[in-house]
């Protein structure tokens, strides 16, 4: 399970619609051992692409850094499909199965396929994907 407040689910939303026509991407925090997003970190998709994304890694760095100064833990990933439905792509879990073999982190994804924005969350372990419940603190 992953929760989220509200406000991180609004920027969230805005940074992939900003993104267009590419694939958005950020990483997102919460306290050491929580579930409880607080903290977006909105990046640039280096490889500028409406098919993929990828993170710079000096602004990586840069991100972890601003994390551990504020005693926050980077939990996990987001990034848009602009075309898709809010689920991971070939491309997706083998980079996820490459970065994270050990399944620690969330992987957010936002569809813009329709009108109204649509927000999942998943695990992806030994590239086997599990969706996860996803909170909205105000829906909670």
């Amino acid at each position: 399970m992953l929760r989220l407040s509200r406000a991180v689910r609004d920027d969230l939303v805005a940074h992939a619609l900003r993104g267009l026509p590419y694939e958005a991407c950020g990483l997102f925090a919460a306290d050491k051992g929580s579930v409880d997003v607080h903290t977006f970190f909105p990046m640039v998709n280096e490889a500028a692409s409406s098919e993929l994304y990828q993170l710079g890694g000096q602004e990586m760095i840069a991100v972890e850094k601003r994390a551990d100064d504020a005693g926050v833990a980077i939990v996990g990933v987001m990034h848009s499909h602009t075309h898709t439905t809010a689920y991971p792509s070939p491309t997706d879990v083998r980079d996820a199965t490459a970065f994270d073999p050990f399944g620690g982190w969330h992987y957010l994804i936002v569809s813009l396929k329709d009108p109204n924005p649509v927000l999942r969350s998943y695990r992806i372990i030994d590239g086997k994907i599990t969706e996860e419940p996803l909170l909205v603190a105000d829906e909670a």
